[in-house]
Formats: C-alpha cells, structure tokens, sequence
C-alpha cells in the first residue's frame, strides 16, 4: 500500500468552502472536465445531530493509455462512491470515496476533511487529504509496486488541479455570494455570507 497525503489551506471561510463544495464539479470549475456526472443517490439530516450525510456517484472520463484501457476490457469510465458528512455543529465536512472501477485490481480509499483553520477559524479553512492506494496483483511485488507509484504520482498531479480548480470555485461563489447580497436578497442577509 502507498499514501498521498497533503494539508493545505483554503482563505476562505469554512462556511463559503462547505457551501461551494456542492459545486466542485460544476462548469465554474475549468480544471475538472474529465468529470462526466455527479448522481446523487441518497441525502439525510439526522435530526438529533443536524448531521448532513450526502451519497453520491462520480462518473469521470479515464485518461489511461489505450493500450491500458485495451488490456483491462476498453472501458474508458470510471466510476467513484462518495460519502460525505456535514456537521455543522463541529463546523467539519468530511469525504470519503472509492473507487468502482477496477476495483479487483487497484483499491484508492481517500478521505477529505475541511475544518476552520487553527490560525485564522473565521477566515480560513484547513483542508486534510488522504489516499491509501492498493494494488491487487498477487505476489507480482514488482508490477504491484510500479501500479501503486504510478497511482500516487497521478493522485499529487490530480491534487494541485483540484485545488486549483477549487480556488476557482470559491472565487466565483465569493462573487455570486457578494451580488445577491448587493441585489438586497434576505435569505443571504440572513446568512451573513
């Protein structure tokens, strides 16, 4: 098993990041064209926690090799699991996904956690990353390895994209945010965005 691991900071609140987190994969985000669909299969608010639990299904465009999408049966979709938790309370979401796709032949078990930062909770927003990537080659040592260090690298790449496009996202909500508020609309008055 290999670990990606990142901590960074996002400066902006972690009321503006747990909001625009449900437009991570929209069209504000130039960096995730790759991503096809986002189905949401289930959402709930547990009543005595105020809990938000979110489930959903990311289809996403394979960039693989031909010669690798051929080899492994020509599919060139992938689908992610997604289960998400709002605790509002705690003032904490956190993400855990895996892979469907080619799961008999490589697990990625990763976990996204956004708090308020310890320097700054009011303005800025930690955020926790973290991918276990196994292959499941047998006792092929060598090629499990190669599979796995290649996954990581692919995964460092993914993150800097990711947070890029993110930063682009917030940057429009930010906007979208400061405009209704602008146009006089209660429901953000109320928010205090």
């Amino acid at each position: 098993m290999k670990i990606f691991q990142q901590n960074t900071e996002f400066d902006y609140s972690w009321e503006e990041v747990s909001t625009s987190n449900w437009q991570k994969y929209g069209p504000w985000n130039e960096s995730c064209k790759h991503v096809i669909a986002v189905d949401t299969l289930s959402r709930t608010v547990d009543p005595s926690t105020g809990i938000l639990r979110t489930e959903r299904l990311i289809t996403c465009h394979q960039s693989a090799p031909k010669w690798v999408l051929s080899l492994l049966g020509g599919q060139d979709t992938s689908l992610v699991y997604e289960t998400s938790y709002v605790d509002p309370s705690q003032r904490c979401v956190t993400l855990s996904s895996m892979n469907m796709t080619w799961s008999d032949l490589l697990n990625v078990r990763e976990t996204c956690v956004y708090s308020p930062s310890s320097k700054d909770p009011k303005g800025k927003t930690q955020f926790q990353q973290r991918a276990e990537i196994t292959a499941l080659c047998g006792g092929w040592a060598k090629i499990r390895n190669k599979l796995e260090e290649v996954t990581v690298e692919r995964f460092q790449q993914n993150a800097a994209k990711g947070r890029e496009g993110f930063e682009a996202v917030l940057e429009m909500s930010r906007r979208a945010f400061r405009e209704q508020r602008e146009a006089n609309s209660p429901i953000l008055r109320q928010a205090k965005f």
